[in-house]
């Protein structure tokens, strides 16, 4: 009787101080001291997911665990300070950590292989340590919202979806990812950013803003969209580039671009547009370029424009400029006139070439539709905001997806 009284006590003095058990085969192991991280790295492998919970404070240490069958996962905890797992080398599910605003370090040297990886709102982050080769399997990368300085080891062969955003410190970001099937979104980071990516040779849709260069010399293929905007880029060249399946190709707003150039580049799907580069002053790297599934819009301050393989383009073809470019202007009306199925606009000398607002400006134009410079201006600027909105693809995924 009397062992069946302490037994009790024991078990209400354990309810009590929050001593709950942690077992290697509970489908979801919660982790709520640093007693309770000993116990889980004593298990080595388990099936089941790992949530480090709320009220946990201070690093967490999984020691000598090697595998998680389902989920590591940490929310909204502004007392973890560091996770630490030097020896886990598998994630069945997601490794999501988010809104953890004390945590400083993330030491996952042996990691290689995880579902997803979701990391948003690390403020105190400045770094992981994913060791070599790191990661080489996922499906999806979301990192937003951190201090990470650069982000190395992300070297997955195949990827469904990458997310990088609003990590203002970040300088650096190479990968050797060679297909992205769904989408690369990389938006408001350091301004200082740079993105190496000299494996991909494939991509569904790509949305590039704020980077300072961006590299991909081996991309053959771009199935959907591709958008660079507001960038810091003196250069963009994509040598092995052939085909745009069936999205819009765009450049928009990145002032200190002067070198464009596509050497390969036979077919864009949908429409093509290069706009307000104000540094841009020739538009000839598309020797190449045959066919355009959309409509053509230019507009900047180059001094002249050229597509000499020009075949087939299915709308209509609007170009202004703030300098003289009547005699491109008439020689493309002259040889590719026939090829513009929606008709030419072309409009030299307009001081509001840059501002794409969709007001003409004065200048002196020379069009299949128009007979003066404000007609032809206005007729620029309706029509290119229709292509934008035709060949539009979801430029900011903010960081709490």
């Amino acid at each position: 009787m009397y062992t069946k009284q302490i037994a009790s006590a024991v078990a209400a003095l354990s309810f009590v101080s929050g001593a709950v058990a942690v077992g290697c085969s509970d489908p979801t192991a919660t982790i709520r001291s640093p007693a309770d991280a000993t116990a889980i790295a004593k298990c080595g492998d388990i099936d089941g997911s790992i949530l480090i919970s709320k009220d946990f404070s201070g690093d967490v240490n999984l020691g000598a665990l090697e595998k998680i069958g389902g989920d590591l996962i940490a929310l909204d905890n502004p007392n973890i300070t560091s996770l630490t797992a030097s020896f886990l080398g598998e994630i069945g599910g997601a490794l999501q950590l988010k809104n953890l605003i004390s945590m400083s370090s993330l030491q996952l040297q042996r990691l290689s292989t995880v579902d997803t990886i979701e990391w948003v709102t690390l403020r105190r982050l400045t770094g992981a340590t994913l060791g070599t080769p790191g990661i080489t399997k996922a499906s999806s990368v979301l990192v937003a919202d951190t201090t990470i300085k650069s982000l190395d080891g992300i070297n997955v062969d195949n990827l469904s979806f990458l997310n990088l955003n609003n990590n203002r410190d970040i300088v650096t970001f190479k990968t050797n990812i060679k297909t992205i099937s769904d989408q690369v979104i990389i938006d408001a980071n350091g301004l200082k950013m740079q993105m190496e990516m000299p494996n991909l040779i494939w991509a569904a849709n790509m949305t590039i803003s704020n980077v300072t260069t961006f590299s991909a010399p081996a991309l053959k293929t771009i199935n959907g969209s591709a958008s660079f905007s507001s960038n810091y880029f003196t250069s963009v060249t994509f040598p092995n580039l052939t085909k745009l399946e069936e999205g819009t190709f765009s450049f928009i707003s990145n002032p200190q671009l002067k070198n464009l150039t596509m050497p390969l580049l036979t077919d864009i799907g949908g429409g093509f547009i290069v706009a307000n580069n104000t540094a841009l002053s020739q538009i000839n790297g598309f020797s190449k370029l045959e066919n355009i599934g959309g409509a053509i819009a230019l507009r900047g301050s180059f001094e002249n424009f050229t597509f000499p393989a020009l075949d087939d383009v299915r709308g209509a073809a609007e170009i202004t400029s703030t300098e003289d470019i009547k005699s491109s202007c008439d020689k493309f009306q002259a040889d590719k006139g026939s090829e513009v199925q929606g008709g030419i606009s072309c409009v030299a000398e307009n001081a509001s070439a840059n501002e794409n607002t969709g007001e003409g400006g004065s200048g002196n134009s020379t069009s299949g539709n128009s007979g003066n410079g404000n007609s032809a201006g206005a007729f620029i600027g309706v029509n290119m905001a229709t292509v934008l909105g035709l060949g539009a693809v979801g430029v900011f995924y903010t960081a709490f997806l």
